[in-house]
């Protein structure tokens, strides 16, 4: 129902502040940039899902091969003590762990085009736990927030920008990425946690958040000895050499278990054009709506108004030029790409409004694509919790982007 009232905004807003810019400022072009909009906006959805259609097949046949292979199973063992905890309505050992380690683990390394098949693979395996079918249920919620939140260990992508837009250090934002990033997962976990009565106050979960948190400050270290250079290559190959060695490891396994490989990936990858069809209408639905309240003009004056309220309370706004790109990422990605490009070029890629974006950019992600995509992929249609966690989290991310900006910069 959330995305209900969201979507009905998105036009309802727009169509206002495009009648007033009409009447009352003469502005002849505004309708017709709307309109242009859903044109646009509409053609893209399909492109990202015709696009999405290949990858989907591949990482649906991989995992086909997992499943049948032992791997998936066996991850689910190994995770079991944790997730028992953190989703507590799966049954222990069920297969969707593993696939739910598997979507993290390739979000963490920035690898999206794997990420979200993986992910789409788990909530299949979760709706098939759902009692009603067309409601989210707790796990499925959860897991949409470890998604939104955007947990990021190596975001090659933004460095590679800032490089092209000539920072002197693109890979100064690193640290502040990662920080910013771990803030938005962590708060995410909790908002949900709180939301469903999970209690995180036990050995396991503290264990679990604690060595995760070593990990996070092992890797700070290592990456802050390096040089731009050394970064981007290291970066680059350890998350490809992990991929490449994943769907090896699937392969092998398959023929351990003395599995005909190659009709395990046939079946699997059959499912991934169904699944991009699937998911056309609510892109469609979602990104026209996000287009018509860019193009309207809303999304200035949104950032306009937090302007005018900061300088009012007498604080600092060397913030708010970074704004765009922050409320535009639970909106697009592509646009939150746009907004940081433009930051950057407009005001520097050194600048701080400029290194501000880049970690907008990186510490949280598209929150209503992913709820888009992954709840109309099994039909659900009632979010309940989750698009309320996934923003909570994203606001998480922002504020911490926003200290942890002035802190380093």
């Amino acid at each position: 129902m959330v995305l209900n009232y969201i979507w009905i905004a998105f036009f309802l807003i727009a169509f206002c502040i495009a009648l007033v810019r009409l009447v009352f400022m003469g502005d002849t072009e505004v309708f017709p940039a709307i309109m242009n909009s859903t044109f646009d906006t509409s053609r893209t959805a399909f492109e990202i899902s015709l696009g999405l259609t290949g990858v989907l097949s591949l990482w649906l046949g991989i995992m086909k091969i997992g499943e049948k292979g032992g791997v998936v199973n066996v991850l689910a063992r190994m995770l079991s003590p944790v997730f028992s905890r953190l989703f507590p309505d799966i049954p222990k050992g069920h297969p969707v762990t593993g696939s739910i380690f598997m979507n993290v683990a390739a979000n963490m390394l920035g690898l999206d085009n794997a990420a979200t098949p993986l992910g789409l693979k788990a909530m299949e395996q979760l709706q098939e736990l759902n009692p009603k079918k067309d409601t989210a249920t707790n796990p499925m919620i959860m897991f949409l927030v470890l998604n939104t939140s955007g947990l990021t260990l190596i975001p090659v992508s933004i460095m590679v920008y800032r490089a092209q837009l000539g920072a002197a250090q693109p890979t100064d934002v690193f640290v502040p990425i990662l920080l910013a990033t771990f803030c938005s997962t962590v708060a995410g976990i909790i908002v949900t946690s709180l939301y469903q009565r999970i209690n995180l106050f036990n050995r396991t979960m503290l264990l679990t958040l604690g060595g995760l948190s070593l990990a996070v400050a092992t890797i700070i270290w290592g990456f802050s000895a390096m040089d731009k250079a050394q970064m981007n290559v290291v970066s680059t190959s350890v998350a490809n050499i992990l991929l490449m060695l994943i769907i090896v490891v699937f392969i092998l396994a398959g023929m351990r278990k003395k599995v005909n490989v190659y009709d395990a990936f046939i079946e699997g990858a059959k499912d991934g054009f169904s699944t991009a069809v699937r998911i056309i209408p609510y892109l469609v639905a979602i990104l026209v709506g996000i287009g018509v309240f860019r193009a309207s003009g809303a999304m200035d004056m949104l950032i306009g108004g937090v302007k005018w309220g900061v300088e009012a309370l007498g604080c600092n706004t060397d913030f708010v030029g970074a704004l765009p790109t922050a409320l535009m990422k639970p909106l697009s990605g592509s646009g939150a790409r746009g907004m940081m490009v433009d930051a950057m070029t407009t005001y520097g890629a050194d600048s701080f409004v400029g290194r501000l974006s880049c970690i907008f950019q990186g510490s949280t992600d598209t929150t209503f694509y992913i709820l888009a995509v992954y709840f109309g992929s099994v039909g659900v249609r009632y979010t309940r919790h989750a698009v309320a966690c996934g923003l909570l989290a994203d606001i998480a991310g922002v504020i911490a982007a926003i200290a942890i900006c002035y802190m380093f910069f």
